[in-house]
C-alpha cells in the first residue's frame, strides 16, 4: 500500500515557510501527536519538511551564468549531505567551464554497474525588476511554488538530495551503487556534465535517470491527468549567427543598403520558412498516445499524424500548437539581436542569433544550408556557433519502464506511460554521447499552460513538488535493488 502524508500534514508542510518558526513549531507538534497512531506517515511529513527547506534555500542561490553561485550552492548541499550521514569520501566536486558540479555516491551491497541520477543546479537568469515576485525567493501562492528554478530544475535537485538522505537514514542500503550528479552548467556549455560523464564513479553507469525532463500532462481545463512522458531522445541544439556588415556613415545621409534593414529582411524569410515534416517510431507512438488523451482539432490531428505523417492538414494543425510543433520537424527561431553603434550613425554591422532544435538524424550543416537558401542574400553570413552535436535515441528498458510506471501509477492509476522526443535540450544528450542510455523522468505533473521554465514567474504546483520527491525515491529504491517502495 502506498505511503501517504497525513491528511493536512503533508499539505501543511507545503505551506510552511522555512523562516516561519511559529508555524514550524505548530506543525511539528501536530506531527508528533499524529505519530502516536501513524509513525510511518509522520516520517513522510518529516522528509517533506526537510525537502521543502532545501528547496527554499537552493532557490535563493542565483546560479545563473556570470553570477558565480554554483560553488556556494554546492557547498550548502555538501553540508546538508554530510549532516545526513554521507561521508566526505562519497562526495566529489568538479570544476569545468567556470562552474562547479557535485557527485555523490551511495555504495551498493553487491557488485554491478552503477545507476546514475542527475539534476542541474544552474538556472537561466531572471531579472527581479521584470518579475511580479522575487525570483530568488521561494514563494507559495494559490497552490504553486514561484521562483526561478522551481521547475527547471531545482525541484529535481531537492528530490535527489531528499532521496539520498532517506536512503542514508534507512537500515539497508541499495544492492546497486547509486550515483547522484548535480550539474553546474546545463543551461550553457554543459562542460561540468561532460566532466561528470567521464568521472570514474559515473563512466561505467549502466543507465541514467534524468530529472530535468519527462513528466505528466494535466488537462488545462479540468486538471485531469492525460499521459505521462519519459524522455528517450533529444533534438540537436544548434545556434547560427547571422551577420551583415556595411561601411555605415552619417545618419543624415541614408544609404540604400542599410545593415539593419538587410538583417530584418533575412529574419522575415527565416520566420516564413518551414522545415520538412519528419517522424520516427518514437514520435509517432508519442503523438498517437497524446491523440488518444486529447479531444478537439488538435487531438484529431495527433491521431491522424501518428497513422500517416504525410497528412499535410494534420501536420499544419500541429505546427500551430507550440507543445507539438517541435516533435514534427526541425524548428529555428530568432532569439537575440545586436546592431548599430550610435544613434546618429548608420549601422556598420547587424547580427542575430538563430536557435535551432534539429530533428534526430538531420545534420547541422544541412540546417545551415537550408537557412542560407531561405535567406538568399550573399551579403549575410551564416556561421555555426560552437560544436553542435546530436545524440542517439535511448531505447526503453523493460526494468526502467516498469519502475517508472509503478511510481507514476501510485498517484495516477491506469495512466499511460509513453516515451517521447524532447524538443528542448538536457544533460541527457551528453550522457547518451558518453554511452550511458538516459531516461528522463521527473515525476512532476503540470498543465501545458503552467510551463514557465526560462520565462517570467516560473512556477510549479505544490502537489507536484511533493509527488516528484516520492517519484525519484521510488525509482532509486526499486532500480537500486531494494524491492519496491511502499
Amino acid at each position: 500500500m502506498r505511503q501517504r502524508p497525513l491528511a493536512g500534514i503533508g499539505y501543511a508542510a507545503g505551506l510552511l515557510h522555512p523562516e516561519n518558526q511559529m508555524k514550524r513549531s505548530v506543525l511539528m507538534m501536530i506531527a508528533v501527536a499524529a505519530a502516536l497512531s501513524a509513525p510511518a506517515h509522520a516520517q513522510t511529513a518529516e522528509y517533506q519538511l526537510k525537502a521543502r527547506d532545501i528547496y527554499a534555500r537552493i532557490i535563493s542561490f542565483r546560479t545563473a551564468q556570470g553570477q558565480d553561485q554554483t560553488p556556494a550552492m554546492a557547498a550548502y548541499l555538501i553540508g546538508v549531505l554530510k549532516a545526513g550521514g554521507v561521508p566526505g569520501s562519497d562526495i566529489a566536486t568538479l570544476e569545468a567551464g567556470g562552474a562547479t558540479a557535485l557527485i555523490v555516491r551511495v555504495p551498493g551491497r553487491s557488485t554491478g554497474r552503477p545507476i546514475l541520477f542527475s539534476a542541474h543546479m544552474d538556472v537561466v537568469d531572471a531579472r527581479p525588476q521584470d518579475w511580479e515576485r522575487d525570483p530568488f525567493k521561494l514563494i507559495e501562492e494559490n497552490g504553486n511554488f514561484y521562483g526561478r528554478g522551481t521547475m527547471d530544475n531545482k525541484a529535481g535537485v531537492a528530490a535527489l538530495v531528499s532521496t539520498i538522505l532517506r536512503l542514508k537514514a534507512g537500515k539497508t542500503g541499495p544492492a546497486r551503487e547509486l550515483v547522484f550528479a548535480f550539474v553546474g552548467d546545463e543551461e550553457t556549455g554543459m562542460e561540468t556534465t561532460r566532466a561528470i560523464a567521464a568521472h570514474p564513479w559515473v563512466k561505467n553507469a549502466e543507465f541514467a535517470i534524468n530529472t530535468d525532463a519527462g513528466g505528466g500532462t494535466l488537462d488545462d481545463a479540468t486538471g485531469k491527468p492525460l499521459i505521462y512522458l519519459v524522455q528517450g531522445a533529444e533534438k540537436t541544439y544548434a545556434t547560427f549567427d547571422l551577420m551583415v556588415r556595411n561601411p555605415g556613415g552619417h545618419s543624415s545621409r541614408p544609404r540604400a543598403d542599410n545593415a539593419i534593414y538587410e538583417l530584418a529582411h533575412a529574419l522575415d524569410k527565416i520566420e516564413a520558412y518551414r522545415f520538412p515534416v519528419m517522424a520516427n517510431d518514437l514520435t509517432r507512438a508519442y503523438l498517437g498516445a497524446m491523440g488518444k488523451a486529447q479531444s478537439g482539432a488538435v487531438g484529431e490531428a495527433l491521431r491522424k499524424f501518428a497513422v500517416d505523417p504525410t497528412d499535410t492538414a494534420a501536420a499544419d494543425t500541429l505546427a500551430k500548437a507550440p507543445e507539438f510543433v517541435g516533435t514534427t520537424r526541425t524548428t529555428c527561431v530568432a532569439t537575440m539581436l545586436e546592431a548599430g553603434h550610435a544613434e546618429n550613425a548608420l549601422p556598420q554591422r547587424a547580427a542575430a542569433a538563430i536557435n535551432c532544435r534539429i530533428f534526430p538524424g538531420v545534420e547541422v550543416d544541412t540546417v545551415r544550408a537550408a537557412l542560407v537558401a531561405a535567406i538568399a542574400d550573399s551579403a549575410i553570413t551564416v556561421t555555426t556557433r560552437g560544436n553542435a552535436q546530436g545524440s542517439p535515441v535511448s531505447e526503453m528498458r523493460p526494468d526502467v519502464t516498469a519502475a517508472i510506471t509503478r511510481a507514476v501509477r501510485a498517484n495516477y492509476p491506469g495512466i499511460e506511460v509513453v516515451p517521447y522526443l524532447e524538443s528542448g535540450g538536457t544533460d541527457g544528450k551528453v550522457y547518451r554521447l558518453a554511452g550511458i542510455p538516459t531516461f528522463a523522468s521527473s515525476g512532476l505533473f503540470s498543465k501545458p499552460s503552467e510551463m514557465f521554465a526560462h520565462g517570467l514567474n516560473e512556477r510549479l504546483p505544490v502537489a507536484s513538488f511533493y509527488q516528484g520527491l516520492e517519484h525519484v525515491y521510488r525509482l532509486a529504491v526499486e532500480l537500486g535493488g531494494m524491492g519496491r517502495a511502499r
